[in-house]
């Protein structure tokens, strides 16, 4: 085939060649476009591990009182809801599917969560009653549980880290259902589920802070969990430039 029907060829299937420069030994050059993005779980896990860190606190009977969710919950919708939302769809741009589907799930409840209380604020909707059960919320969290559940098993084939927040959320989630469906608030249940919460925001926030300083030392300093041993051994460069040869080169897929 001469070099004329080779760009025809080429042409008709959508590449786009310029000059001759771009062909060598017969092949048309490649051309690398280089997309590096921060990691989006830092700040995913940094509004998923404050907005639960205060809810669960009330939940678990340490800090405040119920009557606080109002206004603890316009934080947690901006914060945990919006921010984490938005690292939940950043997270398809690093391919990190586990990362989406966490974070777009908990920052869509997050996001639900603020407005209830914008609701019951306004008096629109009533506020959850002490020792009665709220099938309403108990089936929110039912969906949470199975849904982190899945996500943590997941994750559970690459990074220990990430799988131990998962996990206990998940629990939490299950626990907070069950005590819901049975008397809500004052529930043994409900307690149990946001002392699971309280541990699954410490163990986000720990994974906030390997990111952070991953990030800006370029080696590990905390270890992560990863299975690869490069990525938990302090000192040593954790990441590759570009980690990727199966497809485009010069983008890196995970976190």
């Amino acid at each position: 085939m001469s070099t004329i029907d080779e760009r025809r060829e080429h042409a008709s299937a959508g590449v786009a060649l310029r000059d001759e420069g771009e062909w060598r030994d017969g092949f048309a050059r490649p051309r690398v476009f280089l997309q590096p993005i921060a990691a989006p779980s830092a700040l995913g896990l940094a509004g998923f591990s404050v907005a639960t860190c205060m809810v669960a606190l009330i939940q678990a009977g340490w800090v405040g009182h119920w009557t606080d969710m109002g206004v603890v919950g316009l934080f947690a919708m901006t914060f945990g809801g919006i921010a984490q939302f938005a690292a939940g769809m950043w997270s398809y741009k690093a391919r990190d599917v586990v990362a989406t589907l966490a974070h777009g799930m908990w920052g869509a409840f997050w996001i639900a969560f603020g407005l209830v209380q914008i609701f019951i604020l306004a008096g629109k909707i009533p506020a959850p009653v002490p020792g009665e059960a709220n099938s309403a919320l108990g089936l929110w969290f039912l969906g949470l549980a199975y849904m982190t559940g899945i996500a943590a098993a997941a994750a559970t084939f690459e990074s220990i880290g990430i799988a131990a927040v998962l996990w206990t959320l998940a629990v939490g989630s299950g626990l907070s259902c069950a005590g819901w469906f049975i008397s809500g608030i004052g529930n043994g249940w409900l307690g149990a589920g946001g002392v699971l919460f309280v541990i699954s925001a410490g163990l986000a926030a720990y994974m906030v802070l390997a990111m952070c300083l991953t990030a800006m030392t370029k080696r590990t300093i905390l270890p992560t969990g990863h299975f690869k041993k490069d990525r938990n051994v302090p000192g040593r460069q954790p990441l590759e430039a570009v980690e990727l040869p199966w497809a485009e080169p010069g983008i890196k897929q995970g976190q």
